[in-house]
C-alpha cells in the first residue's frame, strides 16, 4: 500500500510540475509574441514618422511656391489642403478596405509567429 500511495504523489507532483513548466512556457512564448509585435509596429510607425515630417516640410515647401506664383501665399496654402482633402476622401471610399485588410492580417501574422 506504501508503493502505491508513493506512486500516485510522485504523479501528482509531475504534473504539478509540468502544470508549471506549461504555464512558464506559455507566459514566454506571449511575450515573445508580444515583443515581435510591439517592436515591429514602433519599427513602422518610425518610418511612417519620418515620411510624414517630409510630407508635411514638402507641403509647406509647395504651398509656398504656389503662392508665390499665384502673387499670394495663402492661395497656395489652399490649394495644397484643397489636394489633400481630395486624396483623403480618395483613400477614404476606394482604398480603406485595401489598406485596412494587408495591415490586420499583418498584425495577425507577426502575432501568431
Amino acid at each position: 500500500m506504501e508503493t502505491a500511495s508513493n506512486a500516485i504523489e510522485s504523479l501528482f507532483e509531475k504534473a504539478e510540475a509540468y502544470g508549471r513548466t506549461t504555464y512558464e512556457l506559455s507566459k514566454l512564448k506571449l511575450l515573445e509574441t508580444t515583443n515581435i509585435v510591439v517592436t515591429s509596429l514602433i519599427a513602422r510607425l518610425s518610418v511612417i514618422l519620418m515620411i510624414s515630417m517630409f510630407s508635411f516640410v514638402l507641403s509647406i515647401a509647395v504651398a509656398l511656391w504656389l503662392g508665390d506664383l499665384l502673387g499670394k501665399a495663402y492661395y497656395g496654402f489652399f490649394i495644397v489642403a484643397g489636394f489633400y482633402l481630395l486624396a483623403g476622401i480618395m483613400l477614404h471610399f476606394f482604398l480603406h478596405k485595401w489598406v485596412k485588410k494587408p495591415i490586420s492580417e499583418l498584425i495577425i501574422k507577426q502575432a501568431l509567429q
